[in-house]
């Protein structure tokens, strides 16, 4: 079984910080793709931001405040958010796509709720 937990989430004031982590476990034979998505109470969940061949995708709302980042090791994935803005706040989930002995699968975690608020 694969399992993805998410941490990190919380309330900040608008201009600050916070740092998401998802960390994989189980029976994982390699991880293929990481990445971050969110969403809103209606809306449609959008993704933030991830890894791709030979670099990093950010959606264009985010671009120089957050960055993405991992530690294979650990088979970990971390959002790092700065200068946060109010319409930043919404449920984020981390995804990745894990091959175990028998299949190659995409996982999500169980969401982490990000409130940008003063």
């Amino acid at each position: 079984q694969v399992q993805l937990v998410e941490s990190g989430g919380g309330l900040v004031q608008p201009g600050g910080s916070l740092r998401l982590s998802c960390a994989a476990s189980g029976n994982i034979f390699s991880i293929n793709t990481m990445g971050w998505y969110r969403q809103v109470p209606g809306s449609q969940r959008e993704l933030v931001a991830n890894f791709i061949s030979g670099g990093t995708f950010y959606q264009t709302s985010v671009k120089g405040r957050f960055t993405i980042s991992r530690d294979n090791a650990k088979n970990t994935v971390y959002l790092h958010m700065n200068n946060l803005k109010p319409e930043a706040t919404a449920v984020y989930y981390c995804t990745m796509v894990i091959t175990t002995a028998a299949l190659t699968l995409p996982y999500w975690g169980q969401g982490t709720p990000v409130t940008v608020s003063s």
